[in-house]
């Protein structure tokens, strides 16, 4: 019971995280090009690792599989357990997100970052990821922004992440680490791309 509880604590922290990495989808233009929008689009699958120490040095970790659709206007990912069974849904579109538990409750939101402060109880910015996994930093301040031998980002820090990108493929990096050092906790997630 305890581990099914702490899955579930920290299966929502991994599913939160995931779902800033496609969260925040553009506004739309009015002249945006099919090529613009097929940019911005983006179809992944692969493992996710998740851990947290609190403060009181008690870990939560979970691992699993991912596998997001992102065509720029709407997200949909879903996340499983190493076994393969879906533990949760995200629903990403403008002006809304929300989560979908395979129980049939659901939470709702406007905002990815909403989302997870009323998921978790605290803040953790996830917006930003859906820049990363495309290998670029978005809009919000970077700091220690460094570049790897083909001129691709490989990593930066940038709203309180600690930010790691390598092994890029056309549509961007494959492998990402992402580090978060708060007063009570610190948080860190491993994402690896299969396809």
């Amino acid at each position: 019971m305890l581990k099914q509880r702490v899955w579930a604590r920290v299966g929502a922290v991994a599913l939160l995280a995931l779902l800033g990495a496609c969260a925040t989808p553009p506004k739309p233009e009015v002249s945006r090009t099919d090529s613009a929008q097929e940019a911005s689009s983006l179809s992944r699958s692969g493992r996710f690792a998740l851990s947290v120490t609190h403060s009181s040095s008690q870990v939560e970790a979970v691992q699993g599989g991912f596998s997001w659709r992102d065509d720029g206007q709407k997200l949909m990912l879903d996340l499983s357990n190493p076994l393969g069974n879906t533990l949760a849904r995200v629903w990403v579109l403008p002006g809304r997100a929300m989560l979908e538990r395979t129980d049939g409750s659901q939470e709702v939101a406007s905002h990815p970052d909403a989302l997870v402060e009323q998921v978790l109880g605290s803040p953790v910015p996830v917006a930003g990821l859906r820049d990363w996994l495309h290998g670029r930093t978005g809009s919000s301040p970077v700091q220690n922004q460094r570049l790897d031998e083909q001129e691709k980002l490989s990593s930066f820090e940038q709203s309180g992440w600690r930010v790691t990108l390598s092994r890029y493929d056309e549509q961007g990096p494959r492998l990402l680490q992402l580090n978060r050092h708060e007063a009570n906790r610190s948080i860190s997630v491993r994402l690896v791309v299969d396809q």
